[in-house]
Parts: C-alpha cells; sequence; structure tokens
C-alpha cells in the first residue's frame, strides 16, 4: 500500500510533457499486473482448496474406519454372552446374585460401554450400572426388537437431553423359551468427543439422513438441511466484508456458524450411515493472499521502476541540476529500502517453499497410514474378540472350543503377515521362494484382498476359468499383487462409468495368460505406460509406479506384461506367464 501511494502522487505530478508513449506503456504493465493476479488467485485458489479437500477426506476415512471397528467389535458380545451358560442358567431359576459382578467383568475384559441383562418381564436383574437393576425396559426399541428376532438387533435410541444410545441387543433362550435379552451398549460418543477438539465441525447422518453424532450439539436428532440452518445469520456489515475477502473464491458449500465452509461427504460401511466433515476455508485464503501480496509488491516495484525511467529524461529538462541531484539522492534511498523489502520477502517466500514441501511429504505419509491402518484394523479388532471368547472358554474350562479361537487367530496372524509381505514386495527384485501356483487361487485370493474395495463400489465382475489348474512357477504373494494392481487400474478407469465391468479371462495353452478387461475411457499413451512415475490420475490419487513394478515383477517370473486398447472400448491388460514344466524352454 506503501508503494500504491508514492505511486499515484508520482503520476498526479507527471509534467505535461510525457510523452504518450509512456503513458502507454505504463498502462500496459497496470493491465498486466491485474490479469496475472486474478489468475494467479483462481489457480492457487483451486490447487490449495483441491489440497485441503484431500486431506479432509484422508480424515474421514480414518475417523469412520475407527468407528465401524468399534461397532464390529461391539456387535459380537450379545452372540457370546446369549449363549453363556451361567446366565441362562440364572434366568432359569431367576437367581440373579452374581449376575452384576459377572456382567462387570465381561466388561473389563472385552471393554464395551456398559451391558444389561432384562428377564422376560422386562426388568433389568444384572447390570454393568447397578444403578439400573430393577429398572423396567419394556417400551424400549432394544427389548422390543430382540424379541421379534432370533440375531442381534442394533438400535439407535434418542436420549431425553440430546444425543442418541447406540446398543445391540440379542434375546436369551431357556429350553427353547424367550427368556430375557442381553443389551451391550456402543460408546460412539467418545469419537464425538474427540472430533470436538478439531477445528473441522463433524457429523454423522442414519440411512434416512437424521443427524445422530456431531461436534455441534443443537444439530442432534436433525435432518441434515435443518441442522445446517440452525445458525446465527451473519448481519449485513459482516456479509459485506466476507464477500469483499473471498471475492474470486468459488461460492462455499454451507455455512457453519456463520462462517463459508467446505463439505466433505464418505459414506460408512454400516446401516447406510453417512459422515460429513466441514472445512474452514480460512487456511486456503491466507496462503493465497501471502502469495498474491508477494506478486502485487513485485508489480508495485517493477511500475515504480518502469514511471522513473519514462518520466527521468522529461524531469531533467525542466528542472535545475542541484534539484534534480536532490531528487536522486531520495530515490536511491528509496530503492535502498525497497531492495531491502524484496530481499525480506525472498526470504519468507524461501521458508514458504519449505513448508509446502513438509506438507507434501506429511501428505504422502497420511495415504500411507491410512491404507495399512485400513487392511490391519480389521483383523486386530477379530483377534481381540477372538482372544476374549477363548479366555471365557478356558475359564468355563473347554478348551477344545477354544483351540477354534487361537486357530482363527492364527489365520489372522497370517493374513497380517501377507498384507506386510505385500509391502515389502515393492522393494524386492525378485527371483526367491518361488513355488508352483494355480492361478486360478491366486486370482481367488487378489479378489479376496481387494473385496474392501469392491463393496465402495456396484461393479459386474466376470471370471471365465478353465476346469483344471493353471500351475505356473512362481512368489504367490507377488503374483497376487500384480492382478491387485491390475484390478486397481481397471476400477480406477471405469469410476465414471454408469455400468462399470471387470472381465477376468484365464486360459492356458503354450503359456498361461490372465485378461483384465475393462469398459472404462482405454490407454491414450500405450508407449509410457510401463514408464516408472507415469500416471494419467489426478495429483494426490497415484505416483506411476503401480504398473512398472507390476511389468518387473512378471519379467522376473519369466512372462510379460502387455496392455491394449479394446475393439469396443476400453482397456486390456494381459499376463503371460510360463506353465508349470515349460519354464525351462522359456528360459532358453
Amino acid at each position: 500500500m506503501q508503494d500504491a501511494d508514492h505511486l499515484s502522487s508520482a503520476e498526479s505530478d507527471t509534467p505535461p510533457g510525457i510523452s504518450w508513449r509512456a503513458k502507454l506503456v505504463i498502462a500496459l504493465l497496470v493491465l498486466v499486473a491485474i490479469g496475472v493476479v486474478l489468475v494467479t488467485n483462481r489457480w492457487l485458489s483451486e490447487r490449495f482448496t483441491e489440497t485441503t479437500r484431500n486431506r479432509a477426506e484422508l480424515r474421514l476415512a480414518l475417523y469412520s474406519g475407527n468407528m465401524v471397528s468399534e461397532l464390529q467389535r461391539t456387535s459380537v458380545v450379545p452372540l457370546l454372552l446369549a449363549g453363556d451358560p451361567a446366565l441362562i442358567e440364572a434366568l432359569r431359576n431367576r437367581s440373579f446374585a452374581d449376575t452384576s459382578q459377572k456382567l462387570i467383568r465381561v466388561q473389563s475384559e472385552i471393554g464395551v460401554a456398559s451391558i444389561l441383562l432384562i428377564d422376560a418381564d422386562a426388568r433389568t436383574v444384572g447390570a454393568t450400572n447397578r444403578n439400573l437393576l430393577g429398572t423396567n425396559h419394556r417400551g424400549s426399541p432394544y427389548f422390543i426388537e430382540a424379541q421379534r428376532n432370533k440375531d442381534t438387533v442394533f438400535t439407535a435410541q434418542a436420549r431425553e437431553g440430546g444425543g442418541f444410545d447406540f446398543t445391540y441387543s440379542r434375546s436369551v433362550l431357556v429350553d427353547g423359551r424367550f427368556a430375557g435379552v442381553i443389551v451391550v451398549a456402543v460408546d460412539l460418543m467418545k469419537y464425538e468427543r474427540a472430533w470436538a477438539g478439531l477445528q473441522d465441525a463433524v457429523m454423522v447422518t442414519d440411512s434416512e439422513g437424521t443427524v445422530i453424532l456431531a461436534t455441534e450439539p443443537r444439530w442432534r436428532g436433525l435432518p441434515m438441511a435443518e441442522a445446517l440452518a440452525v445458525r446465527d445469520a451473519p448481519s449485513a456489515l459482516s456479509r459485506a466484508l466476507q464477500a469483499t475477502a473471498d471475492w474470486a473464491q468459488a461460492p462455499p458449500d454451507a455455512y457453519v456458524r456463520g462462517e463459508a465452509v467446505m463439505k466433505t461427504e464418505a459414506r460408512v460401511p454400516f446401516r447406510g450411515w453417512r459422515m460429513i466433515t466441514f472445512t474452514a476455508y480460512d487456511s486456503v485464503r491466507e496462503r493465497v493472499n501471502g502469495i498474491l501480496a508477494l506478486e502485487i509488491m513485485g508489480f508495485a516495484i517493477l511500475m515504480a521502476l518502469t514511471f522513473y525511467m519514462l518520466s527521468r529524461k522529461a524531469w531533467s529538462q525542466s528542472m535545475s541540476f542541484q534539484k534534480e541531484s536532490a531528487e536522486l539522492r531520495m530515490l536511491n534511498a528509496r530503492l535502498q529500502r525497497e531492495i531491502a523489502e524484496r530481499e525480506k520477502v525472498q526470504k519468507d517466500l524461501a521458508v514458504a517453499e519449505l513448508t509446502l514441501a513438509q506438507s507434501s511429504k506429511l501428505a504422502a505419509l497420511g495415504e500411507m497410514s491410512a491404507a495399512v491402518s485400513h487392511e490391519l484394523n480389521q483383523p486386530l479388532a477379530a483377534m481381540k474378540t477372538y482372544l476374549a471368547g477363548a479366555r471365557l472358554l478356558l475359564q468355563r474350562k473347554r478348551p477344545e472350543e477354544a483351540l477354534s479361537s487361537f486357530q482363527r487367530i492364527d489365520d489372522l496372524i497370517e493374513r497380517m503377515g501377507a498384507i506386510t509381505r505385500q509391502l515389502k514386495s515393492y522393494a524386492r527384485k525378485g527371483g526367491e521362494a518361488f513355488e508352483p501356483v494355480d492361478l486360478r487361487s491366486a486370482l481367488s485370493g487378489a479378489l479376496s484382498m481387494m473385496e474392501p474395495q469392491l463393496k465402495q463400489r456396484v461393479v459386474r465382475i466376470t471370471r471365465t476359468l478353465p476346469r483344471t489348474p493353471v500351475m505356473v512357477m512362481a512368489d504367490r504373494i507377488r503374483l497376487e499383487q500384480v492382478i491387485i494392481n491390475l484390478l486397481r487400474n481397471a476400477l480406477d478407469a471405469t469410476r465414471d462409468r454408469r455400468d462399470p465391468q471387470i472381465d477376468l479371462i484365464l486360459s492356458s495353452g503354450d503359456v498361461a495368460m490372465l485378461a483384465v478387461r475393462d469398459n472404462g475411457t482405454g490407454i491414450k499413451d500405450l508407449d509410457n505406460l510401463f514408464e516408472p512415475f507415469y500416471t494419467t490420475k489426478k495429483p494426490g490419487e497415484g505416483v506411476g509406479l503401480g504398473l512398472a513394478i507390476s511389468s518387473g515383477i512378471v519379467t522376473d517370473l519369466g512372462g510379460r506384461l502387455t496392455a491394449r486398447n479394446a475393439e469396443g472400448g476400453g482397456a486390456v491388460f494381459e499376463m503371460q506367464l510360463p506353465l508349470l514344466g515349460k519354464e525351462v524352454e522359456a528360459a532358453e
């Protein structure tokens, strides 16, 4: 602003003798400065907004995974307790002296919020909270629904003071007759309290669109549209100031507490729930304005220098030598101040560039952590449940049944080991641990590991497999890694299709060949497809190493990986491997 004031005063003092060429140069410089600032503002706003949205989606995936893990872990507890001999015997004899103590012990071992045992008369006969003993639950949804269903029932019941109670309930049968209900509460409010400490506003809605969890207490129990409408409307003055501050920003997704926010939404894989976060634009606007300030300052300095150079000749003709010398000394001092300011700005710009580089590293680390957490979270939760069940079985002197739980835990550990071995395979050259592998079972294993991604979308997958085994000599883990990479590329290619379809065709002749065909947009650049770091995805969605690594693995196995565009649209990836018994001929 100081440079602009100096420039305005200089323009007002311009002598009438200045040429029209000088005026034209100054006008063009002003137009160029305005155009550059507008284009830069738009481009930086879109780029930083996309970065902020990607980070919000990453946090959303972490929040959703933790919540679903808690629900899945708690859903197993009613099934275990409904078949507990001690609780069945207590309901048969109506002797509940030790029931509450047993439920408290189970609660401490498994780590659930609370447990209730309700008899057939809807009276609480056992509870981890002894203050609830004797209370009647005849009109409670979890008691009514448990009587109507033989399986475990999930209910979300609104509380009188606000919020919701989330419970799993299951009927307890004694001699084939209904004798009571076991109710286990899920503590989802702890996630709500954790979200409240963050800058983003978070809400979770059920399948009907009603808010059941929210960092804003006044949102609970309302439809999402009504919840967002419940806010203090900003005054006309504050709206005008906000519009002035965001003069080149796209319209916001919503308003929270009178502040423009960005909305990020994701589906929770549980009963049609959805999770929405609202992120403020403040961080985006501050970063954009900082860079725009540097540009404006640079143009101001350039304009001052240009004006001085163009007007120097006119001033030298109308002023004496002494006055001209004084002005030159003043200009020299001004230039020194401007140079000092420019050096300071360059230092600040270098610090900003280092900060951006560090932020990019943290974003990449967050994506890797989210992927590993997603793959390992479910086996860990299941192992904890099986351990709790095995402990109960050992306490009841039923070691044979406990051994089956330990076997399941061993299978889960093997699955987690396979996941970590997949990560190690990216850095492994290959050539070791080869064994006979049936390509049909490798394909089934890859589809099993892709099950979480396949459940998120409706994709038609067809498999054409021979009846006899297709045996090759390979490393099974790395072979499944190649198939998974091809399936992920096919899923990404069909993302914008209304009727996505992936065809898996396995055949054996002179060689074993697996073809993965999709009905996506096809491949534009076949020559550079298998080059490292070549990708057609948006920034932040891929680094272009999947196909390069897959091609290297297939080459190590003695085969080759090719790609082409299908005649009817889409792409076809073909993996050819030597059949077992013919690998020596292939090597020759």
